[in-house]
């Protein structure tokens, strides 16, 4: 485990803390010694991720609520700072992957609602956090976002582009707090079976053969192992990566050196056109 005493007895919140990739950082994030507010919908599964971690002999907090709602995230973050002094580093990792297949056979709504959990979401989640960081003079965002943020992903236009706009929108959002000292970032957390998976699999030739054959291949390894999306978190939580803002970086990119280095500008930004 990436060793961050920084991170002891800070509040860490965490969307979609309750499966998947979120409640892996979630876990990860008490094992550094964090105090963690566990956010998501369902109330059985923050019951099971909130069980674990103080079996484990950590702290943590459950809240039921959903991103696309700003007051209750605004609630959510009085809360934080009410049990744990405050929202010191949010983690977003609540996203849904919608509606699988062609456009032409989605609707408008289900498309909004992709970009209103991915998207507006984030934002909310972001803009609830933001003041008393600013007032701190401290905070580190980071988000995950998912294959179709850096590369096109047919059968999958909605959850692409509400990734690809997370990504511009941290990237802007990096430069509004830079003199602040509040770093916003994005992690790709690469292939991991999660209930995607098997929403692509149960979707079969809907998903495209390239997806399919992705979803298949994770179900039998299981894909990135957790320990190296966590110990990416982690570094980007901790106070060692204050040089690194407004990135996307994925957990298969050779980050480790990051710690120690200076960060390129145009380094893990969002795939540009090349001038002629």
């Amino acid at each position: 485990m990436w060793n961050v005493r920084d991170l002891k007895d800070k509040g860490v919140l965490v969307t979609g803390a309750g499966r998947g990739i979120g409640k892996r950082l979630a876990l990860g994030f008490a094992a550094a010694g964090a105090r963690v507010g566990l956010l998501a919908r369902s109330k059985a599964e923050l019951d099971l991720a909130q069980l674990e971690i103080e079996h484990s002999g950590g702290s943590a907090l459950r809240i039921r609520a959903d991103v696309r709602d700003y007051e209750q995230i605004a609630a959510a973050v009085e809360r934080m700072r009410v049990h744990f002094g405050g929202v010191h580093v949010l983690a977003a990792a609540a996203a849904t992957q919608g509606t699988i297949g062609p456009l032409a056979e989605t609707t408008p709504e289900q498309f909004r609602e992709i970009v209103d959990v991915n998207l507006l979401g984030v934002m909310n989640c972001c803009r609830a956090v933001l003041p008393q960081m600013i007032e701190r003079r401290a905070g580190k965002i980071i988000v995950l976002v998912g294959k179709g943020a850096m590369s096109p992903r047919p059968s999958f236009s909605a959850f692409a582009a509400s990734q690809s706009a997370v990504v511009r929108f941290i990237e802007s959002l990096a430069e509004e707090v830079r003199d602040h000292n509040i770093q916003a970032n994005c992690i790709e957390p690469g292939h991991t079976y999660t209930h995607m998976t098997e929403q692509i699999l149960t979707a079969g030739e809907r998903a495209g053969r390239r997806d399919r054959e992705d979803a298949l291949k994770v179900q039998l390894t299981g894909g990135v192992a957790p320990e190296r999306q966590i110990q990416l978190a982690l570094l980007l939580a901790s106070e060692r990566s204050n040089h690194i803002n407004g990135k996307l970086i994925h957990v298969d990119d050779d980050w480790k050196r990051l710690e120690h280095a200076s960060v390129n500008p145009e380094h893990y930004t969002l795939r540009r056109v090349q001038r002629l």
